[in-house]
């Protein structure tokens, strides 16, 4: 009998300073079984700091929301889908191989990945020259050591604040905040 994903539920009020954004985000994060609570919140903090994407690409008019992600590799963790159904922005998390990449550029106007992982150095070596060629294709690198902090503020319920200033992201449930600084590599 296969595992099912776990349901958590998450409250975050976005404050985007730097994009001016201001919005409440009621979101259903499913975390698939062999994901980790580390994996799950990167998808939300990426989700957090594309979401003024909402109103930069689209005026509004579109979803921000979770795709399938590991339950489907056709498919992005976060998707920006406007009301024609044109995938705007396609976010990944983590260090996927160049071929998914590559197609997601095909599928979707802009791509951004998020690598959080010890062995994101490693794997951009390996990617690097392979990934030149996409414009349409930016990659983050969020310190793992924040990534890991990240899992402790996860729970089946959750109320989050999310703060934007100065390309800096403060993540908080009212007890605990973690600050994420990404580098940008692509």
């Amino acid at each position: 009998m296969a595992l099912k994903s776990t349901i958590f539920k998450a409250n975050v009020q976005i404050a985007d300073i730097d994009h001016g954004y201001y919005a409440d985000h009621a979101l259903t994060l499913a975390r698939h079984p062999s994901e980790t609570d580390e994996r799950m919140m990167v998808r939300l903090v990426a989700l957090s700091l594309q979401a003024h994407q909402l109103q930069d690409l689209c005026g509004g008019d579109a979803t921000l929301s979770f795709g399938a992600g590991l339950s489907d590799p056709d498919e992005p963790d976060v998707m920006l889908t406007d009301f024609t159904g044109r995938k705007r922005l396609w976010i990944e998390v983590g260090q996927p191989e160049e071929k998914p990449l590559l197609k997601a550029c095909s599928k979707a106007d802009q791509v951004v990945l998020y690598v959080f992982a010890s062995s994101g150095e490693v794997w951009w070596k390996t990617m690097q020259n392979k990934l030149i060629k996409p414009t349409a294709l930016e990659i983050w690198r969020i310190p793992s050591s924040a990534s890991q902090e990240l899992a402790q503020l996860a729970e089946r319920s959750m109320q989050l604040q999310a703060t934007i200033q100065e390309g800096a992201l403060m993540l908080s449930n009212g007890s605990h905040t973690v600050t994420i600084e990404c580098e940008r590599w692509k």
